[in-house]
């Protein structure tokens, strides 16, 4: 396994996920930080974009998942990012962070979000 990788941090997609009946009726914004563990050596050596993830492409395809069908948990969102990726043959492993800005939390807080990783069997 490499330790090469991209990062895409703070991609912002609304969506309609959560559990209460006003998430799913007015949506949110949820931001998401993503990092994709690949081996980078073959696509730096013959500057061959076909030997890496075309991370503009990937971009949209995380956003699309996420504006998907609403899901009540964001350890779902997570998930589906995490299958977008690993659906690109190059990817060893993703991590990938879910943030809820707005969560519906009755005490000040700066932040809530779920961290998964996941990888090749």
């Amino acid at each position: 396994m490499t330790g090469d990788r991209i990062s895409l941090t703070g991609l912002r997609a609304f969506a309609h996920h959560g559990v209460l009946a006003h998430e799913r009726r007015d949506g949110q914004v949820f931001v998401l930080d993503v990092t994709v563990y690949l081996d980078l050596s073959g696509a730096a050596a013959g500057d061959d974009l076909a030997r890496t993830v075309h991370y503009g492409v990937l971009a949209e395809q995380i956003v699309a998942a996420v504006e998907n069908e609403p899901v009540d948990l964001i350890e779902t969102v997570a998930q589906r990012v995490a299958d977008v990726v690993l659906a690109h043959g190059v990817v060893e492993r993703v991590r990938v962070t879910v943030h809820k800005p707005d969560a519906p939390i009755t005490v000040p807080f700066a932040d809530v979000a779920v961290t998964i990783e996941r990888g090749r069997a």
